[in-house]
């Protein structure tokens, strides 16, 4: 029926496995491996960076790529939104104007709210980031989005890094922002706060997308039943999984913590 010889199929069942075989095995498994310690949210791209750059093998991405699709291996999509523009009176300037790249740590920190629910109620949480980087340099969690939530995200980002006089700290105009008491603590450490325009997340961009990666990476895949328990997660989420073992593509694949220790000499002019 198949139009081979007898010896040739017989040859064929006892033939050995090729090397090319063998190796697409091998990185098959090493490829479930890498998905797995990513909690499951790497897709083809990160998954090929750390084979190359954590693992140090030469392979192309698209063998990577044709690997995870027969084993229907795939990463989180993304989840974008958006918000409709309030008309409002802004209360400081737009010092940054959606330039979100810097060449030096702590000289542009970007910092915003945001909240998720549990069965006990909602927990709401601040990040400072370096936007160098991409590292989460302070966080605080509550019950309440009061300034103290904000304060205390700034508060620990400034201990953690003693930034330059002039660094600047970008955020929206939530009244938290533009409180007395965050506003005080900026510029006490020589913080100057810059604020983008109202309703318009595109001035925001690196925290939004920061967000967006959170929510579908952590928050959306279960239900969370006490604060306690959600808050332990996002601290995990922040200081180990984001900070020191996720791939970036803003930094060339590389981890936060990593890309910081290849370049330590960068310093603010």
């Amino acid at each position: 029926m198949l139009n081979v010889s007898e010896s040739g199929y017989f040859a064929w069942r006892n033939r050995p496995p090729s090397p090319r075989s063998l190796r697409h095995a091998w990185l098959t498994e090493r490829i479930r491996q890498i998905h797995a310690a990513s909690r499951g949210t790497y897709g083809s791209r990160r998954v090929h960076a750390e084979l190359k750059l954590g693992s140090g093998l030469i392979l192309a991405y698209h063998t990577v790529e044709m690997l995870m699709q027969r084993q229907g291996i795939r990463g989180l999509p993304g989840n974008p939104r958006g918000r409709r523009p309030v008309q409002q009176v802004p209360t400081a300037a737009d010092l940054v104007d959606r330039d979100l790249h810097r060449d030096a740590p702590n000289t542009l920190w970007v910092t915003d709210i945001t909240e998720h629910p549990t069965r006990e109620g909602k927990v709401y949480r601040c990040v400072v980031l370096d936007v160098y980087s991409r590292r989460v340099v302070g966080w605080s969690i509550d019950s309440t989005q009061t300034s103290a939530l904000v304060t205390n995200a700034l508060g620990m980002a400034i201990h953690n890094r003693t930034p330059h006089p002039g660094a600047l700290i970008h955020s929206d105009h939530g009244t938290q922002f533009t409180s007395w008491a965050f506003t005080r603590r900026a510029q006490d450490s020589g913080l100057v706060p810059s604020m983008g325009s109202i309703g318009d997340c595109f001035d925001n961009a690196v925290i939004e997308s920061f967000w967006g990666r959170m929510q579908v990476e952590l928050l959306n895949r279960r239900r969370w039943r006490t604060r306690i328990e959600l808050a332990n997660a996002i601290f995990e989420y922040l200081e180990i999984f984001h900070n020191r073992q996720r791939r970036h593509s803003a930094l060339g694949m590389r981890t936060p913590v990593e890309y910081e220790m290849l370049y330590p000499t960068r310093q603010p002019a």
